[in-house]
């Protein structure tokens, strides 16, 4: 699906210069799309040790002298504050976010509309995990969604906090921005996402000193995997939910500065 959405945010950009570019939540799927554009230098950033030295491994040989990754929290008001760029990509930016600065993700748009000189990329993820499905598929979907946060949070850690594009598009037109476009593709999920998430359900469950309880759960995890794998080997995957990409430009009034 990445490079799908890739596609369609170069194809939103047409004839128009990258020039500087900012990775505002870099990852390995950004920054190989975003390493290979014609850019004037690009800037990738994350708030995870862990997810820095991976990016580092990803553009080894691609990275040239003026481009940089840097490690920083955006809830930070210093942070890259006085700096702008022409183009600036969210890539499930708002997501992760909670991961660092959690119940801050209204603020992350002024601080973007703040560093953005031409045009803001966001990509996201309608909610799911909240809501009920009607079809085979979506519930198998929801119920992996349910697993994969109950088990996050047993094992002491946040979950991602998605937000759908209704509420995005507010909250940027608030921030300064203006939408320009906002397009959803739907999603048809694999068996490498369900063994992924299993995977993660199972490395959590090992964190557990309540032995009865995890085993409960890895109880749970053999089930669901199974009869999600053996719904995508009859159907060849599971349709639920939809990704959306959205384009927008500061505002001819939009305040500058931090």
């Amino acid at each position: 699906m990445a490079s799908v959405l890739f596609e369609h945010i170069e194809a939103l950009q047409g004839e128009r210069e990258w020039g500087d570019f900012l990775d505002a939540g870099t990852g390995i799927n950004s920054i190989n799309w975003v390493s290979g554009l014609d850019t004037a230098r690009w800037t990738a950033v994350t708030g995870a040790g862990g997810m820095a030295q991976s990016v580092e491994r990803a553009v080894q040989g691609k990275k040239r002298e003026q481009d940089r990754l840097v490690l920083g929290n955006w809830q930070d008001p210093r942070f890259l504050a006085d700096e702008r760029f022409d183009t600036v990509l969210a890539d499930y930016l708002l997501g992760a976010i909670d991961g660092f600065a959690p119940y801050w993700q209204d603020e992350l748009f002024p601080r973007l509309c703040a560093l953005t000189k031409k045009r803001l990329y966001l990509v996201g993820l309608e909610p799911y995990v909240p809501f009920d499905a009607t079809t085979a598929s979506g519930k198998l979907v929801v119920e992996t969604g349910r697993l994969r946060d109950a088990c996050l949070l047993l094992a002491g850690e946040r979950t991602y906090r998605e937000y759908p594009s209704a509420w995005v598009e507010r909250q940027l037109d608030r921030a300064g921005f203006e939408v320009v476009e906002t397009k959803r593709f739907p999603i048809r999920y694999g068996k490498k996402f369900v063994e992924g998430q299993m995977k993660m359900c199972r490395q959590r469950m090992a964190t557990i000193a309540d032995r009865y309880l995890a085993q409960a759960m890895l109880k749970h995890v053999e089930d669901l995997e199974r009869r999600a794998l053996s719904h995508i080997d009859i159907d060849g995957g599971l349709s639920h939910g939809a990704d959306y990409v959205m384009v927008a430009e500061p505002k001819k009034s939009a305040p500058q500065g931090a």
